[in-house]
């Protein structure tokens, strides 16, 4: 998959040292995915999430943190939408951001 854009989760991870290596390890594993739909991503990530407008929700370390992405799965792009807390996650709309 094709990633937009790593430099979102770089620059969260320049000021969120804890959260780096699961980043960076969810990073890796999906630029080389090749998910066609949320039901492959579910089968990978169980504990993640597919809200509307074909977005999805995964939980990044322990569920500390949630990184929400679009995908166009005709494509194969990634848009990173959201990374942040839990608790700035439970503030925004995953449907629509």
């Amino acid at each position: 998959m094709r990633i937009i854009s790593r430099k979102t989760l770089s620059d969260y991870w320049e000021t969120h040292e804890i959260v780096r290596a699961p980043l960076q390890a969810w990073f890796a594993e999906a630029e080389n995915a090749r998910w066609k739909s949320p039901a492959e991503i579910k089968k990978r990530y169980p504990s993640g999430d597919p809200v509307g407008d074909n977005r999805f929700v995964f939980n990044i370390k322990g569920n500390d943190y949630r990184l929400v992405v679009k995908i166009h799965y005709n494509t194969g792009i990634i848009y990173i939408r959201f990374i942040g807390t839990h608790a700035e996650y439970d503030k925004i709309n995953a449907e629509e951001i």
